[in-house]
C-alpha cells in the first residue's frame, strides 16, 4: 500500500488520457527524466578561434559516435541485432554532410560559439520535423534528438543521467524517450514509463512492448504537470494516467493490478492447450509478427505459428537497403524458431504509412491509393527478387508460406508468381536448395480482390484477410483520421458479408481461410467469425491467451448460429450489440474480466 496523505495535501489529484504502448498497471513515484537544461549561451568568437570550435565540434561527433557505438553493440547483444540496428539511423544523423556543412559555415559566417550554432542548426531541423503531417516521420524525430542531444552534451562538457544509473524503482515521466534511453533501461528499476509524445510506430512503443515494461505514450504535457516524487498510478491497459492519486484510487488500482496479473496467470495455462471450441472444432491460432524478435512472443503466449511476418518493419528505420544475405539471416531465424510451426511470409508493404526514406519515391495525394505494396515490388523487381530469393534459400530452414499484399485481382497475382518463378530458377541453376513447394497465397484487403475471390481461389494456396485496410477501402475511412473514426465500423454488415463471401469461395477450392487483420483479436467478432467458418486467426502475441479462451468456452454449432443471424442483420450498431451480447451469454467469464480491468 502506498501512503499519500501528504501528497493529497499539497497535490492536485490529476488524471490524463494517452496511447496504450504496453500493457500492465504499475504504482510508483515519478522521476521526470532528462529535464536538463541543454540551451548554450550565444557567445561572440575572434576570428583566430574559428578553426578551434570547428576542431571542437568534430571531436564531438567523433565522441558522440563511439557512444552510439558502444549503445548498438550492447542492444544488439541483449535484445537482438534488428534493435540494435535501430541505432544505425543514430549514426547516420552524425555522417549527415549537410547537417555537418552547415554548421561549420554558420560558426565561419556568424562567428559564435559551436555549441549555440548547433543548437541553432538542431532546433531547425526539429521544427521542420515536428510540421510533418505523416505520424511516421515525426516518431522519427526523436532519433535527431536524440543524437542531437548527445553532441550538445559533448559540446557543453556536460553528463547525462543515464537510464541505466536509476537506483531506486520509479515510474520515468519524459517528454519523449530516445531509442537509446529506452533500451537502457533497468527492467528492475523502471516500473513503467510516461511520455508527452509518441505514437504506436514509435521506436519507444516498439522496445517497451519488447522490454514488457508498461508504458503510455502521446500525453501531450504530463512533464509539465508531474515533479520528482509524485506519486504516480500508470494503466498500460487503457492509456491511463493518475499523478497524486487519493487512497480510493490506490485501492481501486491495486485491485485493478492484481486482477490483471491473475488473468495473465490464467490465460498463461492455456500456452499448451489446443485452440479448439467445446465440440472439437479445431481453429489456427497464431501471432503476427514484425521482427525475429517477436517470435519468442508468440511462442510464450501459446500462439500456433506465425500467421503475419511484416517483413517491411526490416526495411525501415534505416538509410540502406537490407542485402539479400541481410534478409536470409532475419528468415531464417524467423522460421527456425518457429518451427515445426508455419511461418507466413508477406513480401513489402511499403507505401500507404510505411515508406523508405533511401528510396526516391515523389510524394503523392492519395499513398493509401498509390503506390505501395504489390505495386510497388512489380516496379522494383530488382528489390523485389532479391526479397523473394532470401525469403525462397530461408524456406529450406522451416516451414514457409509466402503471401503478396494488397492483390487487387488475378493479373497481378500472376505476375507476381512469374517473377517468382524466374527466382526459382535462379537458386536451381546455382543448386541453392529452397521448399520448391512452398504455398503462394495473398492477402485480400481490396474489395476487387474480395469481389474476385472464387477466380483468384482457383490460383492461390490460401487467403488471407487483411481487415485493416479490407474496411477501410470499402467503407471509404481513413482509419487514421479521428475525424471520421466513427465510420470506421469492422460491424458494417457490407464488411461481415464480404468477409463470408470471401472465406466461402476459398472453401469452395478446398484453401483455407485466415484472418490477420485486428479483428482477429477483437474478443467481440472471435464467435461471428468463427461461425463464418474462418479456419486461421492470426493477432498480437498479447491477445492470443485471450482468443484461445474464446474458443474453448463455446461450441462451434453455437458460433454458426451466432453468424447466420448476424448475416441477417441491417446496421452495424446492430450487429455490435448482438455480438457483445453473445458473447457475455456464452463466455461469461471472459466479460467478468473485461469489466473489471
Amino acid at each position: 500500500m502506498y501512503d499519500n496523505k501528504k501528497d493529497n495535501m499539497q497535490n492536485k489529484i490529476i488524471q490524463l488520457k494517452g496511447i496504450p504502448a504496453a500493457p500492465g498497471i504499475v504504482i510508483g513515484h515519478a522521476h521526470v527524466f532528462g529535464a536538463e537544461d541543454l540551451t548554450p549561451s550565444e557567445i561572440k568568437i575572434e576570428a583566430e578561434n574559428v578553426n578551434a570550435e570547428i576542431e571542437k565540434f568534430k571531436v564531438a561527433l567523433i565522441k558522440t559516435k563511439k557512444e552510439i557505438t558502444s549503445i548498438e553493440n550492447k542492444i544488439s547483444v541483449e535484445l537482438g541485432v534488428e534493435h540494435g540496428k535501430i541505432f544505425s539511423a543514430h549514426l547516420l544523423v552524425l555522417e549527415d554532410a549537410v547537417l555537418v556543412e552547415e554548421v561549420i559555415l554558420r560558426v565561419k559566417k556568424k562567428k559564435r560559439n559551436v555549441e549555440f550554432i548547433f543548437s541553432e542548426v538542431l532546433n531547425s531541423y526539429v521544427k521542420a520535423l515536428s510540421e510533418v503531417k505523416d505520424e511516421y516521420l515525426r516518431d522519427r524525430m526523436s532519433d535527431i534528438m536524440d543524437v542531437g542531444k548527445r553532441i550538445l552534451r559533448n559540446l557543453m562538457g556536460t553528463t547525462d543521467y543515464r537510464m541505466e544509473e536509476l537506483s531506486e524503482k520509479c515510474i520515468v515521466i519524459a517528454y519523449d524517450l530516445a531509442p537509446s534511453d529506452t533500451a537502457m533501461m533497468h527492467k528492475g528499476r523502471v516500473l513503467g514509463f510516461a511520455t508527452d509524445i509518441g505514437g504506436r510506430t514509435s521506436h519507444t512503443a516498439i522496445m517497451a512492448k519488447s522490454l514488457e515494461i508498461p508504458a503510455v505514450v502521446g500525453l501531450d504535457n504530463i512533464t509539465h504537470l508531474v515533479k520528482n516524487g509524485d506519486l504516480v498510478i500508470l494503466d498500460g491497459i487503457h492509456g491511463v494516467v493518475i499523478v497524486n492519486p487519493t487512497k480510493n484510487f490506490i485501492e481501486k488500482y491495486e485491485r485493478e493490478k492484481e486482477k490483471y496479473e491473475h488473468l495473465e496467470r490464467d490465460l498463461t495455462e492455456l500456452r499448451n492447450l489446443k485452440s479448439e471450441t467445446i465440440d472439437g472444432k479445431k481453429v489456427i491460432l497464431a501471432g503476427n509478427i514484425e521482427l525475429p524478435e517477436d517470435v519468442a512472443s508468440v511462442i510464450a503466449h501459446g500462439g500456433e505459428g506465425i500467421g503475419l511476418y511484416r517483413t517491411e518493419y526490416f526495411f525501415m528505420n534505416r538509410q540502406d537497403l537490407p542485402s539479400e544475405e541481410e534478409q536470409f539471416n532475419a528468415y531464417k531465424s524467423v522460421a527456425m524458431r518457429t518451427k515445426p510451426n508455419f511461418v507466413i511470409v508477406r513480401t513489402l508493404d511499403l507505401g500507404g504509412d510505411k515508406f523508405l526514406s533511401q528510396l526516391d519515391i515523389p510524394k503523392e495525394m492519395n499513398p493509401f491509393l498509390g503506390w505501395r505494396a504489390i505495386r510497388f515490388c512489380l516496379a522494383r523487381p530488382d528489390i523485389f527478387k532479391t526479397q523473394l530469393r532470401a525469403i525462397l534459400r530461408a524456406s529450406s530452414y522451416g516451414k514457409f508460406k509466402l503471401m503478396y499484399p494488397l492483390i487487387s485481382g488475378v493479373e497481378e497475382f500472376r505476375k507476381a508468381n512469374v517473377m517468382l518463378e524466374e527466382v526459382k530458377q535462379e537458386l536451381r541453376k546455382k543448386n541453392i536448395p529452397f521448399d520448391e513447394k512452398i504455398p503462394v497465397g495473398a492477402m485480400i484487403e481490396v474489395p476487387s480482390a474480395a469481389m474476385t475471390s472464387d477466380i483468384l481461389a482457383k490460383e492461390a494456396a490460401f487467403f488471407s484477410i487483411g481487415t485493416n485496410d479490407l474496411i477501410q477501402y470499402t467503407l471509404a475511412v481513413d482509419r487514421v483520421n479521428e475525424k471520421i473514426a466513427y465510420l470506421y465500423e469492422p460491424t458494417h454488415p457490407a464488411i461481415i458479408h464480404m468477409i463470408k463471401m470471401i472465406i466461402d469461395n476459398g472453401h469452395k477450392e478446398n484453401i483455407p481461410v485466415g484472418l490477420c487483420g485486428e479483428m482477429a483479436g477483437d474478443i467481440s467478432m472471435i464467435i461471428i467469425l468463427l461461425g463464418l467458418g474462418l479456419d486461421e486467426f492470426s493477432t498480437s502475441p498479447i491477445a492470443i491467451p485471450e482468443v484461445k479462451k474464446v474458443f474453448r468456452s463455446i461450441k462451434y454449432s453455437d458460433a454458426q448460429k451466432v453468424a447466420e443471424n448476424v448475416l441477417s442483420m441491417k446496421t452495424g450498431k446492430e450487429i455490435q450489440e448482438y455480438a457483445y451480447l453473445m458473447l457475455k451469454k456464452l463466455v461469461p467469464a471472459i466479460i467478468n474480466d473485461l469489466s473489471s480491468s
